[in-house]
């Protein structure tokens, strides 16, 4: 199970980026995917979640109603969108896949991607 994140960046606060989840097929169908972050000195906590089959998502109180996360299975990728950007947003983003669901225990992971919202 391989999972690549990237679409991180530098962004000033009110603005938007799409972070990317590449995962292999077999991944995509059958994982839950969840995108988590963690900044300096702080625990590692979820942000978001999608099941495999599209069932729900799941999002943390902070980020309901600015981030989403969708799938594209054509291209076997998950996104998450994140809009309207705080300060306190900016941490290491990581993607991960669950074969238990949103639920699940998150077995598998990818490289994280930095991103940073000034103020």
């Amino acid at each position: 199970v391989q999972l690549q994140a990237s679409g991180g960046g530098l962004v000033q606060s009110g603005g938007s980026l799409r972070l990317s989840c590449a995962t292999s097929r077999f991944t995509s169908d059958y994982y839950a995917i969840g995108w988590f972050r963690q900044a300096p000195g702080k625990e590692r906590e979820g942000v978001a979640c999608i099941s495999s089959g599209d069932v729900g998502a799941y999002y943390r109180d902070s980020v309901k109603g600015r981030f989403t996360i969708s799938r594209d299975n054509a291209v076997n990728t998950v996104y998450l969108l994140m809009n309207s950007l705080k300060p306190e947003d900016t941490a290491v983003y990581y993607c991960a896949g669950a074969i238990g669901g949103c639920g699940g225990d998150f077995g598998y992971w990818g490289q994280g991607t930095q991103v940073t919202v000034s103020s």
